[in-house]
C-alpha cells in the first residue's frame, strides 16, 4: 500500500481524537482513495480487518454521512463509497448547534443566578454565531462551484 497506507493512517490520527473509532477512521481514509464503490470483501482484504468490523465501521460512517451504501444489480451485496454530499455532516452539526443554543437559552431562563444565566446566554449566542458562519461558508462554497 505504501503512500496509501500512510494516508489512511494520517486520516485515522485526525479522526480518532473526535471520537471516531479507529477502524471507522481507517475505513474512511481508505474510501477516500477508492475510485469506485467497494464491497465488504474488498475492504476486509485491503484493510486486513474482519467482515463484522468492516460492516460496523461502514454503518457508522453512513450514520455520520461520510459514506454511502450502494447496491449491486442482481445481488444483495452492499458496496460502500465516500459520500459525495459534503454538506450533510455540516447540516447535522448545524442542527445540533441550534438545538444546543435553544437548550442553553432555556437553561438561562430557569437559572437561579444572574451569573449562570448570563453565561448560558453567551454560550447560546456563540453556538448560533458558529452555526450562521458555517451556513454562510456553505453558501459561498456552493456559489464558487457553479459552472461559469
Amino acid at each position: 500500500m505504501g503512500k496509501d497506507k500512510r494516508f489512511i493512517e494520517d486520516v485515522t490520527r485526525l479522526f480518532t481524537p473526535w471520537g471516531v473509532p479507529p477502524v471507522a477512521a481507517r475505513l474512511y481514509g481508505y474510501l477516500l482513495l477508492c475510485p469506485r464503490p467497494v464491497s465488504l470483501d474488498e475492504i476486509t482484504e485491503d484493510l486486513e480487518i474482519s467482515k463484522s468490523s468492516a460492516s460496523v465501521a461502514a454503518r457508522l460512517l453512513e450514520s455520520y454521512t461520510l459514506a454511502r451504501r450502494h447496491s449491486e444489480a442482481g445481488t444483495k451485496r452492499a458496496l460502500y463509497a465516500v459520500a459525495d454530499d459534503y454538506e450533510a455532516m455540516i447540516r447535522q452539526q448545524n442542527q445540533l448547534l441550534e438545538a444546543l443554543a435553544e437548550q442553553l437559552n432555556a437553561g438561562a431562563g430557569i437559572a437561579a443566578s444572574k451569573t449562570v444565566s448570563a453565561r448560558l446566554e453567551e454560550m447560546a449566542d456563540f453556538y448560533r454565531v458558529m452555526r450562521e458562519a458555517m451556513e454562510d461558508a456553505m453558501r459561498r462554497w456552493k456559489r464558487s462551484r457553479r459552472p461559469r
